[in-house]
């Protein structure tokens, strides 16, 4: 069993930076593949990126290539998002999602636990 719990949300202009913090719990926290999943009002819930149990794979959706780095800290059980260069478009709810695998996946039915998310605002 993994539990997830988000930080790090807030309004932000245009153009600043956040870094959202995941934090995770659980022995096993280093077997699992972790992501960063968005979702805007009326909007499907959408990959933003995504690591490797052991870190060493990235995935980035279009959306945030470029913009946005994710890592992990197996020691600590985090997985952080940094978000740079933020555009109104990039304001919904992140989630952290944790999948039983070493490999990334994009589909949010891959993944088996979820936190409970951390708004993001960017104003324009």
């Amino acid at each position: 069993q993994v539990q997830l719990v988000e930080s790090g949300g807030g309004l932000v202009q245009a153009g600043g930076s956040l870094r959202l913090s995941c934090a995770a719990s659980g022995r096993t926290f280093s077997m699992y593949a972790m992501a960063w999943f968005r979702q805007a009002p009326g909007k499907e819930r959408e990959f933003v990126g995504g690591i490797s149990s052991s870190g060493g794979t990235l995935d980035y959706a279009d959306p945030g290539k470029g913009r946005f780095t994710i890592s992990r800290d197996n020691a600590k059980k985090m997985v952080y998002l940094q978000m740079n260069t933020l555009r109104p478009e990039d304001t919904a709810v992140y989630y952290c999602a944790a999948r039983m695998s070493a490999v990334v996946a994009r589909r949010t039915t891959a993944y088996d636990y979820w936190g409970q998310g951390t708004q993001v605002t960017v104003s324009s």
